[in-house]
């Protein structure tokens, strides 16, 4: 009995060694995405263990009549594929400022139509990525959002991204 429970405890640990990937401790860098406006964010991944981490973003959306920053946080699963070839998925949150700049042409200078407005909103991430031998993540991605008090929408935005590792 005793050798049928080491073998199969053996045979469990050998496997969840064969899945188990090195993801870097800490990944910084730029996302370029299009969700309702191109933009750049400014991202970075800490590793909360062996195979999850948390990422932190800060996006600069543009678009004709309005600009918006916002700051995503999302806690994030990282499975293996092959080699340094990994998917990962997780739940986030966020929040942001929007600036609107309704300018009509009869009144061009008229800052009535000038507004800001702050959102909160729910997401998630879903994306593959490659870690090279040397220290470079690149990554593409897609997080839906869902904003709670700006426009009452979905959006989905897709991204590629570029870190580096240390």
């Amino acid at each position: 009995m005793k050798k049928s429970v080491f073998l199969i405890l053996t045979i469990i640990g050998l496997g969840l060694q064969a899945n188990a990937q090195e993801i870097a401790k800490n990944a910084i860098g730029i996302r370029l995405s299009e969700s309702d406006g191109f933009g750049p964010e400014v991202n970075y991944q800490r590793a909360l263990g062996d195979s999850n981490r948390l990422e932190l973003g800060l996006a600069f959306h543009s678009k004709r009549n309005w600009d918006a920053v916002k700051l995503t946080g999302i806690y994030q699963w990282v499975w293996n594929i092959d080699g340094g070839f990994n998917w990962y998925a997780g739940p986030g949150v966020g929040a942001g400022i929007v600036n609107y700049d309704r300018k009509y042409k009869d009144y061009p200078n008229d800052d009535r139509y000038k507004d800001s407005e702050a959102f909160a909103f729910l997401t998630g991430d879903v994306g593959i990525e490659y870690s090279f031998d040397f220290p470079l993540l690149i990554s593409f991605d897609f997080r839906p959002q869902a904003n709670l008090n700006y426009r009452d929408d979905v959006t989905f935005d897709v991204g590629l991204s570029a870190r580096y590792q240390f």
